[in-house]
């Protein structure tokens, strides 16, 4: 194989496993949001299991070694998480799993808004 040869191949790889490390980076975010989604209804829940699945699911829009349809979804997700979260925040709701949340067993003694 010649030299512009070998350089394409490891720019190609590099690219792959950049790409590879941005998904799991990705997964491993929407993985953390899942305490919150008892507080988030049934759109957040549906934004979070389907982008797991899509992105675990073996057919894509692109081939597997081309992760940016994976991180695409991942990311729309996170961002779609992170505004039901926001608004949450925003009406003054506490959602379960943030620091200063009240345990269940609290919550069932005080009123919560």
């Amino acid at each position: 194989m010649s030299r512009q040869a070998w350089v394409l191949v490891v720019v190609a790889g590099i690219l792959a496993i950049a790409t590879l490390v941005g998904a799991v980076v990705l997964a491993v975010r929407v993985v953390r949001t899942r305490r919150l989604l008892t507080g988030l209804g049934a759109g957040g829940k549906f934004a979070f299991y389907g982008a797991l699945i899509y992105t675990i699911f073996p057919v894509d829009v692109l081939p597997d070694p081309i992760y940016l349809d994976d991180m695409g979804v991942l990311a729309a997700a996170l961002i779609y998480l992170t505004r039901l979260v926001h608004q949450r925040r925003a009406a003054g709701r506490q959602l379960p799993g943030q620091p200063g949340a009240l345990p269940d067993s609290d919550r069932a003694h005080r009123r919560v808004p």
